[in-house]
Formats: structure tokens, sequence, C-alpha cells
């Protein structure tokens, strides 16, 4: 039984009690996602599983067998950042930067689910082309939370890197 996590293969947790989040962090030293709530509510701890968003906090690693794992240091490195992260830089979109590891994660799986057609809850028609606007980005950014409040600049962070993908 083994998971890939940002492309190296490891061993599943022989406890099978061990959250995706504490296996990572814990055993693998990957500190860049954040145990914030530990109930799924802040999303400072969101991970990218095989293309999609979860929460690490609620999830067990044994669950994940042959699964493939991104986390936020496999999303770019300082040397080589990912336009996410940079654009995260360039419009100050984090404050004490504790939540920042989830949102980048959410924000880079967001935007391929938008360029996937995938609807939201904000979309008016299922079956037409998704846009990435403003209420789009908030609705599916809505399990983020920042208790700094640089919405605003998570907003522009994203509609950048939005911009350039279209």
């Amino acid at each position: 039984m083994t998971i890939t996590i940002n492309g190296e293969s490891h061993p599943l947790p022989r406890d099978p009690r061990t959250s995706l989040l504490d296996y990572v962090r814990d055993h693998l030293g990957l500190t860049g996602s954040k145990k914030g709530c530990d109930h799924g509510q802040c999303g400072a701890c969101t991970m990218i599983v095989n293309g999609r968003r979860i929460n690490g906090c609620l999830t067990l690693a044994v669950m994940h067998d042959g699964d493939s794992v991104t986390t936020i240091e496999g999303i770019g490195t300082m040397a080589a950042p990912s336009a996410m992260q940079k654009a995260f830089l360039d419009h100050d979109g984090y404050q004490c930067g504790y939540c920042t590891p989830g949102q980048i994660c959410s924000a880079t799986a967001l935007l391929d689910e938008i360029a996937a057609g995938w609807p939201s809850d904000d979309s008016d028609d299922l079956t037409a082309r998704v846009e990435a606007t403003d209420a789009e980005i908030r609705e599916r950014m809505s399990g983020n939370l920042c208790r700094c409040g640089a919405y605003a600049n998570i907003l522009a962070a994203i509609r950048e890197v939005a911009g350039a993908a279209a």
C-alpha cells in the first residue's frame, strides 16, 4: 500500500487512524499544509488528491492507497514559484501566511475545475462554459478562511492567473 505525494511514492502509515494531514506533516515532514480547525471548516489543510481539492484533516491516509497527492510543496519552490504563488506575492494575498498554503492549493485546483468546465453553486447554466468571474472564484474559495481578511488580495491574485490561463 503506497501513496504518491508530490511525485514521490511513500508507504502508507501503519496506524489506520492517521489523517492524511498528520501523515504528511508528522511522518513526511511536509509542514506547509496547516492544521487549523481539525474539523474541515477552515481549509488550511487543503491538498489536491487526484486533481480534486480535499481537506487533509478529514480523510485517513490509508483511504488513499494508490492516489496522487499534491501539497503546497509540490506546487512550486522558492526558486521557481508557480504562477499562483507568484500572484499571491505580487498581490499581497497573504498576511500572517497561515492559511496561504491551503488557499494556493485550492486556487490552483479551482482553475483546473473551471478549465474542465465543472459548474459550481454559482453557475447559472450547467451546460454553459464556466468563466472565472469574481462570484465564481468566491464561491469556489468559500471553504478557505482567512482570519486576516486578505480576501480582496486573494481574489486579485486568482483573477490574474485565471486571466493569464484564458
